[in-house]
């Protein structure tokens, strides 16, 4: 009886299964897709922090999710090498692919 309860809470707070699960291999392709890996790696500092950096920086914050979104979304200028330029989108406008990245993004 304790999945079926499990199951109805979800259900009632609007969430699937799918959206409890991020999708590793989906995301890092969208990313890679998306020219994110010009200048972010997981690890290693290129013209933009690495990802773990990022998640670090994040770690804790209630809007994390939210402000990273509104980041990968909206072509913010970001400085590089002291110009100004314009932060690459994701290759997606599909809410559970932004959300994925930004889940993954997060979690390294």
């Amino acid at each position: 009886m304790r999945p079926f309860r499990l199951l109805v809470a979800l259900t009632t707070l609007g969430l699937s299964g799918s959206t409890l699960a991020m999708d590793e291999a989906a995301a890092e392709s969208l990313a890679r897709k998306s020219g994110c890996f010009k200048c972010h790696a997981i690890e290693k500092k290129k013209d933009g922090p690495p990802y773990k950096e990022i998640a670090a920086k994040w770690k804790g914050k209630a809007d994390a999710e939210q402000k990273l979104t509104t980041h990968v979304t909206t072509a913010p200028k970001v400085k590089i090498e002291g110009k100004e330029e314009e932060h690459e989108q994701l290759k997606s406008k599909d809410p559970a692919d932004v959300k994925n990245v930004v889940q993954w993004i997060l979690s390294r």
